[in-house]
């Protein structure tokens, strides 16, 4: 059993021993980073980065203790000792504005158990200063919490937090609410008095209750109660749409859940992720922002899941892109969740860095350009048909002859992309009978491309050149067959160890091999989550031909399930040594889980078949 000892200097927490809780607005793993109002809020927790100063929200037993969490059934609901959650009301619920609060709810099922409560912010970035006021604490019965002001400027902390100590017995529990001060003032007659509470308590709440703004309702314990009732029914009831039948089920509607998190609903951008500058290497270089490039994806694992609102939300969200092209007629590799073009990096060179690691830029949200076209064919496949307009704009935009994404050193062609770009432009002015004035230019601009790829990117002395996992998308985007002779010698050459001229490590994909390319960053870093699943995914295409693949496929999947955390939660990427590396959560490794787990259970149905 792993006993915890209370610490009054606690150090770094693995980074997947976190949990992920959310309101489709901002998300918070439980309780080390946290961004509010927004995702791309500056953080009022950051203790992931900066174990001193980076801000914290903890409830921590005071005697030795251990620890175990998990998520209510079917939900975004964090439960341990502690009940954490951000609250979502159901999607029929109109009455209540959603509350941007972060609720926590400590209760004692037997026993005594002292506690310490710290709340400690360090607001935007552990940058600003603030000041903290304590007043008086109403609707607390037994046991008493008294607050009391926390000095934490000895760790760098520019304003004082607050603390308290209590202990809990069996039955009892405490509800904690961090939430932003209204900004309207409380009418009269909205606050019974202490007198008037004692005559008709319940009765005289619920009234005043109604006088106050629907964003400041009164705290109580019904309120409360509801509102856990509430976000968890939503989650329920959300998760229930899938249409998802096959085989991982759990695993399947986990991701889906934690997808669902990296949700803004205001405009149906996706994250890749809400954390940003978490390193892939512990002691390298490799701490960069968050990026999500290959939107077709996620399109992709939303469409297959049966959730065509959030698709059609995010594919309203890429095509309003395209309809405010840059002057030139360009498109910008990078867009906020809001949809702005000025994308600021900046370094946050004051904080330490997790364990240590010096990190890069703030995250926020960016949008591969060549993936687009696939994103577009998909929806109009599966989602709604594409309008003339759209298709105007989208066929203007078309350039193949245009290095389609930066890296940190460079501008190149990411020349399988370029093809399926073309190619889905062809696709969709021959399925939809659209007028395409080029096509042409387009049929010879493929061919071309694809004649370049295979002559001058293959080479049968597979040993001579670097290799590079992202060609494991080929059969994935219909680029060539999965029993094309050529992808099954880079696959089994990628499945060979890196000793032996391969990328795979104990059945986990490095996405190349550092020490031989260029990339710009520099450093080590581990293997990639979503080059694992990709791999398995080409696996289990593969085995539509050879039942060999599908088997070997089945078992690195169930091998890379085990890497995934208690909560069912992935990371960015996976150490040597099986630690989580990289942005947590990781959104694109929860789409390519769905979409291997999908096309793995399709190819086992059409063996039973």
């Amino acid at each position: 059993m792993n006993i915890q000892q209370p610490m009054s200097d606690r150090g770094y927490i693995a980074l997947a021993d976190h949990g992920l809780i959310g309101n489709l607005r901002t998300a918070a793993l439980v309780l080390e980073s946290y961004c509010v109002p927004n995702f791309d809020s500056p953080s009022v927790f950051a203790r992931i980065l900066d174990k001193d100063k980076g801000g914290h929200f903890s409830i921590t037993p005071t005697v030795p203790f251990t620890t175990k969490q998990s998520y209510l059934p079917s939900s975004n609901v964090r439960v341990a000792t502690v009940t954490d959650f951000l609250p979502r009301q159901p999607s029929s619920a109109k009455a209540r504005p959603l509350l941007a609060w972060l609720i926590r709810r400590v209760e004692v099922i037997r026993g005594v158990v002292p506690l310490r409560v710290e709340c400690a912010p360090a607001f935007n970035y552990a940058r600003a200063p603030h000041t903290t006021h304590l007043s008086a604490l109403e609707n607390v019965a037994e046991p008493n919490v008294h607050l009391e002001l926390l000095d934490l400027a000895a760790k760098g902390h520019k304003g004082p937090g607050v603390f308290c100590e209590l202990a809990l017995s069996e039955g009892q529990a405490v509800t904690f609410v961090l939430r932003i001060p209204p900004s309207s003032t409380v009418p009269d007659g909205a606050e019974p008095t202490p007198e008037r509470r004692v005559t008709s308590a319940c009765q005289l709440v619920m009234g005043a209750s109604t006088l106050r703004p629907q964003d400041d309702p009164l705290l109580t314990k019904g309120l409360l109660r509801e509102l856990l009732e509430g976000t968890n029914a939503y989650w329920n009831g959300w998760i229930r749409r899938s249409t998802y039948q096959g085989s991982w089920k759990e695993a399947v509607h986990r991701s889906a859940l934690a997808l669902k998190l990296l949700i803004y609903e205001p405009t149906g951008a996706i994250v890749a992720s809400p954390t940003f500058s978490l390193p892939e290497y512990i002691g390298g270089t490799r701490n960069c922002a968050s990026w999500i490039r290959d939107s077709s994806f996620t399109l992709y694992a939303l469409i297959r899941l049966g959730y065509t609102y959030e698709a059609n939300a995010y594919m309203d969200f890429i095509l309003e892109r395209l309809r405010t092209k840059n002057a030139d007629g360009s498109l910008t590799i990078m867009y906020t969740i809001h949809g702005d073009r000025i994308f600021p990096e900046e370094e946050l060179s004051h904080l330490d860095g997790h364990k240590g690691d010096r990190h890069g830029p703030t995250a926020g949200v960016a949008y591969g350009l060549n993936t687009r076209m696939d994103c577009i064919y998909l929806a109009q496949k599966y989602g709604k048909p594409l309008s003339y307009d759209t298709w105007y704009v989208v066929h203007v935009i078309a350039n193949y002859n245009k290095p389609d994404l930066e890296v940190r050193n460079k501008r190149r062609h990411f020349t399988v992309m370029m093809w399926v770009a073309i190619d889905r432009g062809l696709r969709l002015a021959e399925k939809r009978s659209l007028p395409c004035p080029r096509r042409n230019e387009w049929l010879a601009a493929r061919d071309d491309l694809y004649e370049q790829i295979m002559q001058k990117a293959w080479n049968p002395e597979s040993n001579k050149d670097v290799l590079d996992s992202s060609l494991l998308i080929m059969p994935l985007v219909f680029f060539m067959t999965p029993a094309d002779p050529r992808f099954l010698s880079t696959l089994k050459q990628i499945l060979n160890t890196p000793e032996r001229g391969g990328l795979t490590s104990n059945g986990l994909v490095y996405r190349y091999d550092v020490t031989k390319t260029d990339d710009g960053v520099g450093g080590e870093e581990g293997t990639f989550c979503l080059c694992t699943l990709w791999t398995i995914e080409a696996l289990a295409r593969a085995g539509e031909f050879d039942k060999a693949s599908l088997a070997k496929a089945v078992g690195m999947f169930e091998d890379f399930l085990q890497y995934t955390n208690h909560l069912g939660l992935c990371t960015e990427e996976i150490s040597d040594a099986g630690e989580a590396l990289g942005n947590a959560v990781q959104g694109f490794t929860h789409v390519t889980l769905i979409s291997a787990a999908y096309n793995l259970s399709r190819m086992q149905a059409k063996y039973k078949a």
